[in-house]
């Protein structure tokens, strides 16, 4: 009755495949073959009720014993939505016999769905209590829930019984490991692993230069880039996101620009990050024109894509554009991150906004965001550049953070600027006692020693550097 009723959910090969399941029921309950479209009916099932009913079937009839069928119905209830994952469990472990196959879907699923902790808690329970053994499909699904999990320790332990097993050879277990070690941040184990490689492929090479990359390490990770093009592999939009971050970082707008009209020709509709990318391209590279132009025309925008444009505007002095993509960005209903408070921060202190900027640092306690140093250097760069200088003062002594350098050199730059002699020297004797041996705090508290006419004591300052062989770095340039 049920399944007459709601066959209307079904699309043309489901129903055709309904129906014939519905005359496969005429079978007996106590044959060993399983109905041939029940695999299909697995695949297509458009909703839990219909699955269960495939589900029921199963366990009536001897195909429940089907330990192919089983991982089947256990990869279908995980694919349907992340609520069902409990039932995809407690189904393969009712299950009457497991497999290889059966551990490799429950481990892989509970792995993608973000449940890392999950798919190592499985993998451990595979190795010690089932006569099953890892696989080089097994291995990277436990090498990725490692890195997702932060789990170092174990991620070496499961190097190690690789080396054992004998899948150092293996292509998808070395792209794995050093795929763990980049996301880990052990780019020196990374390296020995990719150069160890007889073969390596695309992924491989992809994982190494995104790795150099996201550490800031763009030389090293255009070396392998061109390692990878001379070795003839085809580009594509992941690549190019991480040779654009390098473009970032080096500030080679030319080449920059270059990948950018290659994503043009080659790819039709930018996907998200491959846009963002783009964007922060520019943005790094003080285009901010070009990095609205793409801004603009991009299809979907996340935070990531508002937050890089604000931020380079805040960073640049444009106070209007900056806060104006901030308040448009929050009638899109999109949510703001600490990169995006960091970016309308930087704007008020640029603009000397001070009410603005403990808005929005109250702002980011509604969005349950913890500011860091950098905000509050932020807001104390603005107070310090209005003129608030014991305001400002009084602000570092009530943060629930200690002020570190970028903070107390913020106060003491707006001393500077408006001749605030008292506070300028209890701020430059904490950053004195934070960095003894930085000349140009002396220099800073020198020059406004004698900017109100304190020659004497800064001519004595300037004696106890000298004692003391404290000199200011020269300038140089790197053209």
């Amino acid at each position: 009755m049920y399944l007459a009723a709601s066959s209307s959910c079904y699309s043309r090969p489901a129903k055709s495949l309904l129906v014939m399941f519905l005359k496969s029921r005429a079978l007996s309950v106590t044959t060993t073959q399983s109905p041939p479209d029940l695999f299909s009916l697995l695949h297509h099932s458009p909703n839990a009720k219909h699955l269960r009913h495939l589900h029921a079937h199963l366990l009536r009839t001897s195909t429940y014993s089907d330990v192919v069928l089983c991982s089947k119905l256990v990869l279908a209830y995980s694919k349907l939505n992340r609520i069902f994952l409990p039932t995809s469990l407690s189904v393969f472990w009712h299950m009457p016999c497991r497999n290889i196959f059966s551990w490799n879907i429950i481990i892989g699923e509970f792995s993608r769905s973000g449940f890392a902790s999950v798919s190592i808690g499985l993998f451990l329970r595979m190795w010690r209590e089932s006569s099953v053994r890892p696989d080089d499909f097994t291995l990277p699904l436990v090498l990725r829930a490692c890195s997702a999990s932060r789990e170092e320790k174990l991620g070496d332990l499961i190097h190690v019984l690789c080396l054992k097993l004998g899948f150092n050879a293996s292509l998808f277990v070395s792209s794995a490991l050093v795929i763990m070690y980049v996301d880990m941040g052990k780019i020196l184990y990374a390296r020995k692993l990719f150069d160890d490689m007889p073969v390596r492929d695309s992924v491989l090479y992809t994982a190494m230069f995104g790795g150099y990359v996201q550490l800031g390490e763009a030389i090293l990770g255009l070396a392998v880039f061109r390692e990878m093009m001379c070795s003839g592999f085809a580009l594509d939009s992941v690549v190019m996101v991480s040779l654009l971050t390098a473009c970032g970082q080096l500030g080679a707008l030319k080449h920059g620009k270059s990948v950018h009209g290659w994503s043009i020709r080659r790819c039709s509709c930018f996907g998200l990050n491959l846009g963002n990318a783009i964007t922060d391209m520019y943005v790094k590279c003080s285009n901010l024109d070009y990095a609205h132009g793409v801004f603009v025309k991009m299809p979907n925008r996340d935070v990531i894509s508002w937050s890089s444009l604000i931020l380079g505007y805040g960073l640049d002095g444009n106070v209007v554009m900056a806060i104006n993509l901030f308040e448009e960005m929050l009638k899109e209903m999109i949510e703001p991150n600490a990169v995006t408070f960091l970016g309308v921060l930087s704007a008020c202190a640029h603009g000397g906004l001070v009410e603005k900027s403990w808005l929005y640092l109250r702002l980011m306690q509604e969005y349950k965001i913890v500011p860091e140093l950098k905000h509050y250097a932020s807001v104390a760069d603005c107070m310090s550049r209005a003129g608030l200088l014991e305001e400002a003062e009084k602000f570092l002594e009530y943060m629930p953070v200690e002020p570190d350098e970028a903070v107390l050199g913020a106060v003491l730059s707006g001393c500077k600027v408006h001749g605030n002699v008292e506070v300028g020297e209890r701020v430059a004797k904490k950053l004195i006692q934070l960095e003894p041996g930085k000349a140009g705090y002396y220099v800073t508290l020198a020059g406004l020693y004698t900017s109100t006419g304190r020659f004497d004591e800064a001519e004595s300052l300037r004696e106890w550097m000298k004692e003391k062989q404290i000199s200011k770095v020269p300038g140089c340039s790197s053209i």
